[in-house]
């Protein structure tokens, strides 16, 4: 039998084999979509995020490269029942509590892992474990569709600044440095967000992860090419900002400033990895060829669909009752408020209306908030408090938004920071550290904590966690960033004069937040 009689042969059966799928496939599909309707606030912010940031507008592409990918994994479904995993719906819970989560604590990233986590368990829930087996990978990819990665920013920051430092001073130059800011000989510089690598390295890591997939057989050659995909673009980044630094030292900052600046840098990037690609493409293991007799079988001819139903039904149903918890808990969130509580008489303190400094933190859409100065003969300390009730995507306390200082601030920079521990009355208290420097040379020694509920912490982890654990318990969400401040050359030093204030204020400040919480 000659080639084209093989191919006479096999096209009847492989018809007759695809057909079964259309009904599997619509039902999935249809579960799917009502997954994502139900979901589709979140569905809509994570293309929100696609939309308006180039670190994330991959995320178009992620669903069409899964499809894509399946469509691929086509002929290997020829011999596969469909049978429904009933079992995959306690995972599709958890995932649905996890969403929950995500929700109460205004954790964005965590609702949407929970979204694309939901509907990758709705294949093998519906089409079963053997059919979700042949396609892991482009299931699994789709959780590149997340906008995920922003948190590690502040340390690439902190990694760029030291390595380019380290590199310049290496090359002879002088370098003086205060946090992610330094002066060389030749002007000022500065590692801003863009300097950080993140977009490089996002994009690397999911280009570098589909490269190994479609190239490498074994699972070690894919485990180290990610794992390259990974570190290279972080070397190459710290190589980059080391590179502008220079150019634009030795030309004078006629170089790599402004447009230059960032045309360089992708340009850069851009080289390094073609060539990681290239290398990687030196040692590419292709697919063994099957012939037709073996992805072609006859259990597809005997699917029992009716069972299919039933289990897309139960999928939806248990991804359904989380948004109806949602709602059981929002429905009964108190009413806005418009200030905080005025604070009591602090002891040895007298409010002041100077102001101690123009420096003001960047706490966006808080409920409401207040900035006041008190005197005492030690000296001066200011007080900020933003406040923070029926929180969401477009007001919540915990945000990378949120900071003392942006990168944006051309008056103020933060040089250091870090964390203390603080005594007060037999009292612990956590806080978080900062020193921050004017243009015209001033400083500032910050501290401040976060109020949640009741409950103080400086970590932003538990502050979101006591935040959804007090919305689930239906005691609401209200939130405060407390702020204290003085000038770094305080009489007997900032540090004192801060603990003396703080002392003399927790418990007026406890008070005036307690107040505030108090009127729901």
């Amino acid at each position: 039998m000659d080639q084209a009689e093989k191919d006479e042969a096999t096209e009847p059966q492989t018809a007759q084999c695809a057909l079964p799928w259309r009904q599997p496939l619509a039902v999935l599909a249809i579960t799917l979509l009502i997954i994502l309707v139900i979901y589709r606030e979140t569905a809509l912010s994570m293309a929100a995020i696609w939309a308006r940031s180039d670190t994330f507008a991959h995320g178009f592409l992620v669903p069409l490269i899964t499809l894509w990918l399946v469509w691929r994994k086509r002929a290997s479904f020829a011999d596969v029942v469909p049978l429904p995993n009933y079992w995959v719906l306690l995972l599709i819970a958890g995932a649905g509590f996890g969403w929950l989560l995500g929700e109460m604590a205004t954790v964005g990233p965590l609702s949407q892992f929970a979204l694309t986590a939901m509907v990758i368990l709705a294949v093998p829930a519906v089409l079963g474990l053997d059919a979700a087996r042949k396609i892991i990978f482009p299931l699994a990819f789709l959780f590149f569709a997340v906008p995920f990665g922003e948190f590690a920013m502040p340390q690439l920051m902190e990694w760029t600044a030291d390595v380019t430092i380290l590199g310049l001073r290496a090359s002879g130059i002088p370098v003086y440095r205060e946090g992610l800011h330094f002066i060389i000989p030749s002007g000022a510089w500065s590692v801003v967000e863009a300097c950080s690598g993140v977009r490089y390295l996002i994009a690397s890591l999911m280009v570098g992860t589909l490269f190994a997939y479609l190239n490498y057989r074994s699972l070690k050659r894919r485990l180290l090419f990610v794992g390259l995909a990974f570190l290279v673009p972080i070397v190459a980044n710290w190589a980059r900002a080391y590179l502008i630094v220079m150019l634009g030292h030795l030309s004078g900052n006629k170089l790599a400033a402004g447009v230059d600046h960032l045309i360089y840098g992708w340009l850069f990037f851009g080289v390094v990895i073609l060539a990681m690609f290239w290398i990687g493409a030196r040692w590419r293991e292709d697919d063994v060829e099957m012939s037709p007799e073996t992805t072609i079988g006859v259990a597809s001819l005997h699917w029992n669909n009716t069972k299919l139903v039933p289990a897309a039904l139960a999928t939806v149903l248990v991804a359904a009752l989380w948004p109806f918890a949602e709602w059981q808990i929002e429905r009964n969130a108190p009413a806005d408020i418009s200030r905080v509580e005025a604070i009591p008489a602090v002891q040895g303190w007298t409010p002041t209306t100077q102001r101690l400094s123009d420096w003001e933190p960047v706490y966006g859409n808080a409920s409401a908030y207040l900035h006041d100065s008190y005197s005492a003969d030690a000296g001066q300390v200011g007080l900020y408090l933003a406040y923070y009730r029926n929180q969401g995507p477009e007001r919540k306390l915990v945000t990378s938004v949120n900071d003392l200082v942006t990168s944006e601030n051309r008056r103020w920079i933060r040089v250091s920071e870090g964390l203390r521990d603080e005594q007060l009355g037999g009292k612990a208290l956590a806080l978080r550290t900062a020193e921050l420097r004017s243009a015209d040379a001033s400083r500032l020694i910050v501290w401040r904590w976060y109020w949640i509920n009741g409950r103080l912490t400086r970590s932003d982890h538990l502050a979101k966690a006591y935040t959804a654990l007090y919305k689930l318990l239906g005691q609401g969400d209200d939130s405060a960033i407390v702020i204290v401040y003085a000038p770094k050359e305080s009489a007997g030093g900032a540090d004192a004069l801060l603990s003396r204030f703080v002392s003399a204020a927790l418990p007026s400040i406890e008070t005036a937040l307690q107040q505030t919480r108090s009127k729901r």
